[in-house]
């Protein structure tokens, strides 16, 4: 058998940022026409190692060779031109433009002194039926999905003429549809000779995509594996360097008083329609409750609501026995509410200001932290330092501001300042998005920990997994609506697929209760 042609190796590399070293004398080779996954917890060092293989900072010591030349990446420029682009985690779009002038941009093609936007345009077409990207290139971008916003990442990188695609978690804010999708795109890549790195934490996605995966642990090389050689189980252990449970262990809940109670919920969308229709909920002390639901039905409005993000448009909302519909954010965060917020960027953290200042974001103007309107910085400081260590959130230092963190360290900032408050109810939306599977673990067993101390929690997950693991009821959306309330433990993936698709609750049952008797007989006769 041929040995595989190696595109890219990284030798020895090391990178420090004054004491600290992201990376430290780490080891990485891709072959060509492979996917190669980089595994590793939130903070261990991998974004740094694909920024430098970017252009995005040079490394301290160590070599870069491509296609077995030594190379000095000192721009994302010359990255390009040695066929190097990466996919960001956070797409570096501009809203107002088009999908072509936004692959342009920067690369702008002239004819007769003006810019050609129309054969621009004719080759990013040419391209996007090429890999089934199905991207339009006229439209705007602030009107298509996050989905399409992703294509249009890729399609930048291929306009440029990149073999080697590198993707920053790719797969952090698509649907379960979209996921597929761009798993089929890859493997189709990488058919036509392009080679791809995969930055996940999703062991479920290295088994179905990846053939090499490098770990890296604390920014070390741990090993390089055969993915088709090793189990999830195996991939876990190496990257938290111990024994991962995937399983959430919890008592049977024991559900008290109503916390959160909403009657005939109505809210509109941003173009005026009906997103939540006449929802009626009840969370309770001492349960997890689980909204389950295809991206899009509804969740995200009627979480906004509940936390003042957005207006009710009818019905009412009441929190611990106070009526909360329509006050600010703040006012219901006093009587009791706290909140993981889905988008940890826009509703989460103020980015340019520092940790300790964002983890105190919900406290500030109260005591200990101020005292007659003078905030006190020993106090903030001491308190950020407690949580960061309790929360085991990755950073150089207290003072660094919350954009220099992984986006997973992003999320366990937010979790600590959440948590940390006692609130009667916590509202998790897509808690545990970015973060690896030893961050998971810790963070449901947080959620239980409140459950099992009187607390209420409200868990929004597109993760079914999660959402059946840590819950104790599910109340599945379809179209704006709860179309059924189920015990956890007495559902299953099948019943809860054919809900969140639009089937009646019966015929749920029915047909899920078909396919386990369908595969009951299969393992029988096997």
């Amino acid at each position: 058998m041929p040995m595989s042609q190696s595109v890219i190796e990284m030798n020895g590399i090391t990178k420090e940022f004054g004491t600290f070293k992201a990376n430290d004398n780490i080891h990485l080779e891709l072959n060509k026409g492979e996917i190669h996954a980089l595994l590793g917890e939130n903070g261990a060092g991998k974004s740094t190692l694909m920024n430098i293989l970017s252009g995005l900072l040079e490394p301290t010591s160590g070599e870069i060779k491509v296609n077995g030349n030594n190379v000095k990446i000192s721009s994302p420029d010359v990255a390009n031109e040695l066929g190097i682009g990466m996919v960001h985690q956070h797409f570096m779009l501009v809203d107002k433009f088009t999908v072509t002038e936004n692959i342009m941009l920067g690369r702008e093609k002239s004819k007769f002194g003006y810019i050609d936007k129309k054969s621009a345009e004719k080759e990013i077409k040419e391209l996007s039926d090429h890999y089934g990207l199905k991207v339009e290139p006229s439209a705007k971008v602030e009107n298509i999905t996050v989905g399409m916003q992703q294509r249009v990442e890729i399609l930048k990188t291929l306009y440029r003429g990149a073999n080697i695609l590198i993707f920053d978690e790719p797969t952090g804010v698509l649907t379960p549809q979209e996921i597929e999708e761009l798993m089929s795109i890859m493997k189709q890549l990488v058919s036509e000779g392009k080679s791809i790195i995969l930055i996940t934490h999703k062991l479920d996605e290295i088994k179905q995509v990846a053939d090499r995966c490098t770990v890296i642990r604390r920014g070390k090389s741990i090993d390089t594996v055969d993915v088709a050689d090793t189990s999830q189980q195996e991939l876990a252990d190496m990257m938290v360097g111990r024994s991962v449970t995937f399983k959430v262990e919890k008592k049977p809940s024991n559900p008290k008083e109503t916390v959160l109670k909403i009657d005939n919920l109505i809210v509109k969308e941003t173009r005026g329609y009906d997103a939540v229709k006449s929802v009626n909920l009840e969370v309770r002390a001492g349960e997890v409750l689980g909204i389950a639901g295809v991206d899009g039905n509804g969740q995200s409005e009627l979480i906004q609501a509940i936390t003042g993000l957005t207006k009710v448009s009818a019905g009412s909302i009441q929190l611990a026995g106070t009526d909360i519909t329509n006050k600010k954010p703040r006012k219901i965060t006093e009587v009791g509410l706290g909140h993981i917020p889905e988008d940890r960027q826009k509703y989460g953290l103020i980015l340019p200001m520092t940790l300790e200042e964002n983890i105190s974001l919900q406290t500030y103007y109260q005591k200990p932290f101020s005292n007659h309107g003078f905030l006190n910085y020993k106090e903030i400081k001491m308190h950020a330092k407690r949580l960061i260590e309790e929360f085991d959130v990755r950073t150089i230092s207290e003072e660094h501001t919350a954009a220099s963190l992984s986006g997973g360290n992003q999320q366990k900032a937010i979790i600590a300042r959440e948590v940390d408050r006692d609130p009667a109810l916590l509202i998790a939306a897509q808690p545990t998005r970015g973060l690896d599977v030893g961050a998971i673990e810790y963070i449901h067993k947080r959620l239980i920990e409140l459950r099992d101390n009187g607390k209420a929690v409200l868990l929004m997950s597109y993760e079914l997994d999660e959402v059946m693991n840590v819950s104790d009821r599910i109340a599945v959306m379809y179209d704006g609506k709860i179309i059924a309330i189920v015990n956890a433990d007495e559902t299953n993936e099948s019943e809860l697929g054919l809900l969140m698709a639009g089937v009646p609750l019966a015929e749920a049952k029915k047909k899920s209760d078909e396919k386990g008797k369908e595969k009951d007989a299969v393992d029988s006769t096997t």
